[in-house]
């Protein structure tokens, strides 16, 4: 059995650099509700702020990548300077442009059996497939072809929100700070995608590097505690037969 678990940063676009047509679209929503000129710039800020949240107005920033089966891993920047830094908790650091950093993902991600993310299925799959696309990098395996792990052949993508939330049926789905806080994991301090933006904002890689170890670690350390607790048993059974 060969697991691995992602954990994915992006970055958005400058928003005076899109198209006015674009930005007429996305602000179309803001435009129709707004009663006032605050809620006008509240809802423009909050769309801007948004633009890393889609692979049509974002890119990749960072991805880290946790071997569970080595115990070590690796975190990637785009273009930053992180090739002095120390390694941390058996993390390298490596700087690769976004298409080579597809390029050798989709290689290396084939020789696994398990995928582990948090919310790979909304967000860091498609994000990546999508970036692939525009990077003219093919991707190597489908990890959405099934939404439900008992229906899954390998290779398995574990989406640990799914997971938690038992596939929507809770009504309240949590964040990734929200269950280390309640399964006592410690993160020293998840941070959310505008405070990543800032570090972007300022070049602060090394920054960047360090957040995307801890949420990367706290994934990892997440998925332990479903496969000890939570998992389901003729699921695990057939992840640990390969």
């Amino acid at each position: 059995m060969a697991t691995l678990i992602l954990d994915l940063k992006t970055v958005g676009e400058s928003w005076d650099g899109l198209p006015q047509p674009l930005q007429t679209y996305l602000l179309r929503w803001v435009e129709r509700t707004a009663r006032n000129q605050t809620e006008r710039q509240l809802g423009q800020d909050e769309t801007i702020n948004r633009l890393s949240l889609s692979p049509f107005t974002g890119h990749v920033i960072s991805l880290g990548i946790f071997d569970r089966e080595r115990a070590e891993g690796v975190v990637y920047v785009i273009d930053g300077e992180v090739m002095g830094m120390a390694s941390a908790k058996n993390i390298s650091y490596k700087v690769r442009s976004e298409a080579v950093l597809l390029a050798e993902f989709w290689d290396g991600v084939c020789q696994y059996d398990t995928v582990v993310t948090w919310n790979g299925r909304s967000h860091i799959i498609p994000f990546l497939l999508h970036r692939s696309v525009a990077a003219r990098v093919m991707p190597t395996v489908d990890l959405l072809r099934k939404r439900y792990l008992a229906q899954q052949t390998p290779p398995y993508h574990v989406d640990l929100l799914d997971e938690l939330s038992w596939y929507g049926a809770c009504s309240n789905r949590p964040t990734l700070p929200m269950v280390c806080r309640t399964y006592g994991i410690p993160t020293d301090g998840i941070v959310g995608q505008d405070e990543v933006s800032g570090l972007v904002a300022t070049r602060n890689w090394e920054a960047v590097a360090h957040q995307s170890t801890r949420d990367l670690l706290a994934t990892v350390a997440v998925y332990e505690k479903w496969l000890q607790y939570l998992a389901p048993r003729d699921s695990i059974q057939k992840i640990d037969c390969l």
